[in-house]
């Protein structure tokens, strides 16, 4: 399989931390957010990776070149102008749409052990055009899925419900980071620049497209995104939470 890491990101959360830095480079126990994701990746059969970049582009270009893209074939699709998830996707469509095979798109600053390999299996099992690895648990912004796992709304920043599609029950659920995709997805997505990809799942779902969840609430997972975070997950690894 292959994959896309979103790096693109300015990581005005993590400051100070980035402030000489982009985020994919912030150290965890003494290995950068971008190599912990890759290796990760890589773990699980991914061998072809395309990095977004932006905030410091030149720093993780460097920074792959002098650890030999860790074995992997390792493209870069730079953004000029930050196009978020869904318009960064859809750049970095020539790298991804040249198989049937699914990939995965994968945040640089979650940490987590969600067996990606059971989450493939599903995604194909189901033959699912997305499939989001989530848990429940708290979050400021859950998605809806009905009794099906089926993609049906989310609680907008208001606190508000948005169904996107008929569904007698929901469940909240919070997204993970982690996605897989059937190259498909690029004939679909009829947005374009700057756009979320959350929104664009939701319109399709109201089509009748398979967003589904996958559940991985038995997983470790952390949002890195703040500088407690990454010293939280620093005493997670040292305490054998998480390998």
């Amino acid at each position: 399989m292959k994959a896309m890491v979103l790096a693109a990101g300015l990581g005005t959360r993590l400051r100070p931390l980035t402030d000489d830095r982009p985020k994919a480079l912030v150290e965890l126990a003494g290995r950068t957010l971008l190599e912990i994701t890759l290796e990760r990746l890589r773990s699980f059969g991914v061998r072809d990776v395309i990095v977004n970049t932006h905030h410091f582009a030149e720093m993780v270009e460097a920074y792959l070149a002098a650890h030999h893209n860790f074995g992997m074939r390792i493209e870069i699709s730079h953004e000029e102008i930050l196009l978020d998830t869904g318009g960064g996707l859809k750049k970095a469509a020539w790298f991804l749409r040249d198989s049937d095979e699914p990939f995965f798109l994968h945040n640089v600053d979650v940490l987590s052990n969600i067996d990606l390999a059971a989450m493939a299996r599903f995604h194909a099992e189901h033959n699912a055009l997305a499939t989001l690895a989530v848990q429940s648990r708290a979050t400021s912004r859950p998605l809806l899925f009905d009794a099906a796992s089926q993609l049906s709304g989310r609680i907008n920043k208001d606190g508000e419900r948005e169904l996107s599609r008929p569904a007698a029950q929901t469940e909240e659920l919070a997204f993970a980071g982690i996605h897989v995709l059937s190259p498909r997805i690029f004939d679909l997505l009829t947005e374009d620049g700057i756009f979320p990809i959350i929104p664009a799942y939701l319109r399709l779902a109201a089509t009748g497209e398979k967003i589904l969840a996958f559940r991985a609430d038995g997983a470790y997972w952390r949002d890195l995104g703040k500088p407690e975070s990454v010293q939280q997950a620093v005493r997670d690894l040292a305490s054998g939470l998480i390998a």
